[in-house]
């Protein structure tokens, strides 16, 4: 396998370093009231008329996948692996592509 140049490593102190400080002000935050931080919300231009619908919310709970054996040629191993980490769920993405692509269409 070759090694890719453009990856990077860094420790963690150099990670903390890299990121970006929170400008907001967290005790400011928790001694407002419900009602001023929704004075606040409401005034934000980003916020402005954004209600979300909660009455039309689901919970959502995910299939646990299933484990099985499977035997693939060693062409089709070494080119998922030769595309890096994660080799295994980009075959799982391609297997889920293919089915949806060739399964009958919700009328």
């Amino acid at each position: 396998m070759r090694k890719e140049t453009h990856i990077k490593s860094y420790s963690a102190a150099e990670l903390k370093a890299k990121q970006g400080r929170s400008r907001t002000d967290l005790k400011k935050v928790d001694a407002m009231t419900d009602a001023e931080l929704e004075r606040v919300i409401a005034e934000d231009e980003d916020e402005r008329d954004v209600q979300p619908d909660w009455t039309r919310a689901k919970l959502v709970f995910v299939e646990p996948k299933q484990s099985i054996h499977l035997r693939l040629e060693r062409e089709i191993i070494d080119f998922f692996k030769a595309q890096g980490k994660g080799h295994i769920s980009r075959m799982q993405a391609v297997l889920k592509a293919y089915a949806n692509a060739h399964r009958p269409h919700a009328k």
